[in-house]
């Protein structure tokens, strides 16, 4: 059996536009899609930028599905 072979999981678009959605939820600009409201969740700030990304057409993995609680 052949060994997988690692390559990049996400492309440079991709982490520019996370990296450019982290800084705009530290000067307190970025804003969520749905509400508008204010976006001080990492984790939010690294969704909307990966969001962003895929829209793009930047290399992202697909979205994985919801594990139940």
């Amino acid at each position: 059996m052949a060994k997988k072979r690692g390559g990049r999981k996400y492309g440079r678009k991709a982490s520019q536009k996370v990296e450019r959605a982290m800084h705009e939820r530290k000067r307190g600009t970025l804003r969520s899609g749905g509400s508008g409201k204010k976006v001080t969740s990492r984790t939010q700030a690294i969704a909307i930028g990966l969001s962003e990304a895929r829209r793009a057409g930047a290399k992202v993995p697909r979205k994985g599905s919801r594990k139940k609680r």
